[in-house]
């Protein structure tokens, strides 16, 4: 796919409109999946919720996306990314409209459970993208597609205060709900008439199995297995936090009932994995159709390490900054809203540095500043001058948002079939940062905090640094009827 190294985002034609289209419908599920947050106090006045309740809420929303986004990935890679992005958003849209409509909390609970599935939006335009777009500039359009996307959550936030506002009364939150579910299910229907899957003439490759990833080794097979335990290891956090012992909100009954469930699914995707994969221990993977899991694995973490991190400092900022600086809400909140506003600037721009000097040696360095970033906000106390503290802040951050450019600069380039679901294992290792860094926060002091995840990026760079390849320049694909075609990527 030939292609100048400059994309011109000011066109609507070609790939610059699938990236234009693709972004606009990561935007909205985002925006679908946050549209609660702003409108929280609302909700616990017109339904007089607890304090409680709400942070029940909170952790729900969470919950759900983690294995929405493996199984999206797989969907996405059988089925291609324009039917289930628009499948997507059509679900979305009358899940909005439950969630406005709900009369009890255990209505607005389970609502708000399933809105969780939204938050997998992100996967599927990894893939779409990375059909629309050659290697030298997939770090940036990954990058402005993340990053722009990635800004539904703000939006909401601009937006749906105003919007329940002009409905006015108690009900007013709801209106507001229901109209970003009215534009979900609009736009279900933009994507999929004005998009495909990929360019005239190019082939669209899927998984020869379905229900696990296919891998190439033994080493890999086992390997694969352990990266699984983490994310159900989440889910249990998650109930953890639900039962007695935490904000009592499920019984003991319940949350060892969701355990066992957690668990028997876990051994389930075992057993499906060795039924995809079985084959390794039998006989050798051709060499053609194989690829090195351990870069999987390491992406893995690195995302856990970034968005992961991203997603925990944005939940605990504010609180932060009023405690440590006396500072009052409205100031705290718009020093926090750098952390994440910064994404919208530096996403891309990692994906562009990944382009222009390498993906290896590009999220090394942005490592090395990380760590360096978080070390600073370790030290961080009243004895800073506030500008200080908000110049180490910002430091950390750009180096933050870019490595989730980075890290999805190199997704894409490890074997074209499987990319939904490399991008689903890799987004939902974001998501169990986020649980991971927030449980080590409810128990250790900010410092700490701050310290454990400059640790775990330590640990990223190290693997980064002595087992990350640098991905090749063309790719190898095997058709059905067994052609073999070599991708320029």
């Amino acid at each position: 796919m030939a292609s100048s190294n400059n994309i011109t985002l000011l066109s609507f034609s070609g790939r610059t409109r699938i990236l234009h289209l693709s972004w606009m419908a990561f935007f909205i599920s985002f925006l679908v999946w946050f549209n609660h947050a702003p409108l929280l106090a609302a909700m616990r006045d017109s339904m007089g919720l607890s304090d409680q309740q709400i942070k029940t809420l909170l952790i729900l929303n969470v919950a759900l996306t983690i294995p929405a986004r493996i199984v999206i990935g797989m969907l996405v890679d059988s089925f291609g990314p324009r039917r289930i992005y628009s499948l997507l958003l059509f679900v979305s849209a009358f899940l909005c409209f439950g969630f406005a409509i709900a009369d009890t909390y255990e209505r607005l609970a389970l609502m708000r459970f399933l809105l969780g599935f939204s938050g997998a939006g992100f996967v599927i335009g990894i893939r779409m993208i990375s059909e629309w777009y050659p290697a030298k500039q997939a770090g940036v359009a990954q990058g402005i597609y993340g990053g722009w996307g990635n800004f539904g959550s703000a939006g909401a936030a601009i937006s749906l205060p105003t919007i329940a506002l002009m409905f006015g009364g108690p009900d007013g939150w709801r209106w507001a709900i229901a109209s970003t579910g009215v534009l979900a299910l609009i736009y279900s229907a933009v994507y999929f008439f004005t998009t495909t899957d990929t360019p005239k003439g190019s082939t669209y490759f899927k998984p020869k199995r379905s229900g696990a990833m296919e891998i190439s080794s033994k080493g890999d097979f086992f390997l694969y297995l352990i990266m699984n335990i983490p994310m159900y290891a989440a889910l249990a956090v998650l109930a953890w936090k639900l039962s007695p012992a935490n904000l009592g909100m499920l019984s003991e009954n319940i949350t060892w009932m969701i355990y066992a469930i957690l668990g028997s699914l876990l051994a389930f995707q075992f057993i499906r994995i060795y039924q995809i994969n079985h084959h390794v221990f039998t006989q050798p993977v051709p060499e053609i159709e194989r690829y090195h899991f351990s870069q999987v694995a390491i992406l893995n973490l690195a995302y856990m390490v970034t968005f992961g991190s991203e997603l925990a400092i944005v939940s605990m900022l504010p609180l932060f900054f009023m405690d440590t600086y006396h500072l009052g809400a409205a100031e705290a909140g718009l020093i926090a809203s750098i952390f994440a506003g910064l994404n919208l600037i530096m996403r891309p721009a990692g994906g562009w540095i990944s382009d222009k000097y390498g993906r290896k040696r590009s999220l090394v360095t942005i490592m090395a500043g990380l760590i360096l970033g978080y070390g600073l906000m370790s030290l961080l106390d009243s004895s800073w001058p506030i500008l200080a503290a908000v110049a180490a802040t910002v430091f950390a951050s750009i180096f933050v948002n870019a490595g989730n450019g980075a890290v999805f600069a190199i997704v894409p380039l490890i074997k074209r079939r499987l990319t939904g679901q490399i991008a689903g294992m890799t987004g939902a290792y974001g998501n169990v940062g986020g649980v991971t860094f927030l449980t080590v926060l409810s128990f250790v002091s900010p410092s700490i905090f701050f310290m454990v995840i400059a640790g775990a990026a330590a640990v990223v760079f190290i693997l980064t640094v002595f087992f990350l390849k640098e991905p090749s320049d063309k790719m190898t694909e095997v058709l059905p009827d067994g052609t073999v075609q070599m991708i320029d990527v």
